[in-house]
């Protein structure tokens, strides 16, 4: 049954909610479209606040769900949980193993597992947005917050070492975005980019 749960868990993060979402509400692939990601930040910017906000429910409550489920065995099988689903939101099966950058999904199993590190992490993120309007740079500087959150608030090993797992999925994720930033090509907050 254990078991169970992780595939539960990985076919929970393969929903692929922005591209659900604006394919049902707007009638275009968002792969096709700006970054070709389908989170939240390039479905805001693609298709506008009220998209933007489902997804970014949606894949925050699907880790939520899956650390949940996870946690009834114990904190080891909420952190495998919580791995199994970030790892289908980015490697979705429904996608040809492609998806999104799992910040949003990882917010949502840290809430069930770490609340208190899932808001540092957040404001970390929130303070970072304001004072650079980069999403990308936000979510790597919340990313890398986590672990050292974890070590601040004395979390359990197991806790410590999936907050560096996480901090290191996030930066390998932005691969990309990291590479537009240093060029001076990375798009910011509130710059909409035509959906065609």
């Amino acid at each position: 049954m254990k078991f169970a749960v992780l595939l539960l868990s990985y076919l929970l993060g393969s929903i692929p909610v922005g591209y659900i979402v604006c394919k049902l509400g707007k009638g275009i692939n968002i792969m096709e479209h700006g970054s070709g990601n389908i989170g939240f930040t390039n479905v805001l910017r693609v298709a506008g606040p009220l998209y933007g906000a489902v997804v970014l429910l949606g894949d925050t409550g699907k880790g939520m769900l899956a650390a949940y489920l996870g946690l009834k065995y114990g904190i080891q099988w909420g952190i495998l949980g919580g791995i199994a689903a970030m790892l289908g939101h980015s490697f979705s099966i429904f996608l040809k193993l492609r998806g999104g950058k799992l910040v949003a999904t990882g917010l949502g199993v840290l809430i069930i597992l770490a609340p208190k590190v899932a808001l540092t992490a957040l404001v970390v993120w929130l303070i970072t947005l304001a004072f650079t309007r980069y999403v990308s740079l936000s979510s790597i500087l919340a990313g890398i917050s986590v672990p050292i959150a974890m070590l601040a608030y004395q979390e359990p090993l197991p806790m410590v070492v999936f907050g560096a797992f996480a901090a290191g999925f996030v930066v390998i994720r932005h691969k990309s975005n990291i590479r537009k930033l240093m060029a001076g090509q990375e798009y910011k907050i509130g710059q909409k980019v035509d959906p065609k």
